[in-house]
């Protein structure tokens, strides 16, 4: 189906472009810190590098939508409309194939618990749900990218793992949950970790693709944004 981001967290830096710079609660090495300080939009652009920030490491954050299918019975395909990347999550093929590229190479399999648990500590509309399961998803296989648009760094060994987790709430509304966990031996000296949820749609009528940008950093705002 069609699901559309939830920007609760972090907007300072998935609804804008921040400053070079801007790179706190990411774990980054003396290298990483080194990189990240050297960014240069500019350059990204006239080297046809537009895409460094749609990468997996980033892609999850991006606000926009995605459509979520099937390519065949082995493969689950997930699309967004901003940057217009794609990415295939293969199950029972562990082994990489193909060159590096901006999506890599991601393994997913299902988890089964079957247990009821609380999915985040303390008072939340979620509260306690039932778990039935999880997919996760395992991805290598890179080319060098960003972990923010400001030119934050991940390099062509960085390895990721996500959970996906479906709520669905009383009132009918349903709702993805993914986890994320960067690690990468060059530029990070820890995992990086983050939540994002989206929200599921009746339909593509707000499914809009656009290809990748490299946009100029924006100045302080005043209030949260949101999409629409």
């Amino acid at each position: 189906g069609y699901w559309v981001s939830i920007v609760t967290e972090d907007w300072r830096w998935r609804m804008v472009t921040p400053a070079k710079g801007d790179y706190p609660s990411i774990p980054l090495s003396a290298e990483g810190r080194k990189t990240a300080d050297a960014w240069d939009p500019i350059k990204d652009e006239q080297s046809g590098d537009q895409c460094k920030a749609y990468g997996p490491g980033n892609f999850m954050r991006v606000p926009g939508r995605l459509h979520i299918t099937w390519q065949d019975d082995n493969t689950l395909k997930l699309d967004i409309d901003t940057g217009m990347q794609t990415r295939l999550f293969h199950f029972n093929q562990r082994e990489a194939q193909g060159a590096r590229s901006w999506q890599g190479w991601s393994n997913a399999v299902w988890q089964f618990s079957g247990t009821t648990e609380q999915f985040y500590p303390g008072p939340t509309s979620l509260g306690q749900i039932k778990r039935a399961g999880v997919l996760r998803v395992d991805t290598n296989n890179l080319r060098a990218g960003y972990l923010r648009k400001n030119g934050v760094p991940f390099s062509e060994n960085a390895f990721m793992t996500e959970y996906y987790n479906l709520v669905v709430e009383d009132d009918g509304n349903q709702y993805l949950v993914v986890q994320l966990f960067v690690a990468d031996p060059k530029y990070l000296t820890g995992h990086w970790v983050r939540t994002v949820q989206f929200r599921r749609e009746r339909d593509d009528s707000k499914w809009h693709p656009t290809p990748c940008a490299t946009d100029p950093p924006l100045g302080n705002l005043q209030a949260p944004v949101g999409l629409n």
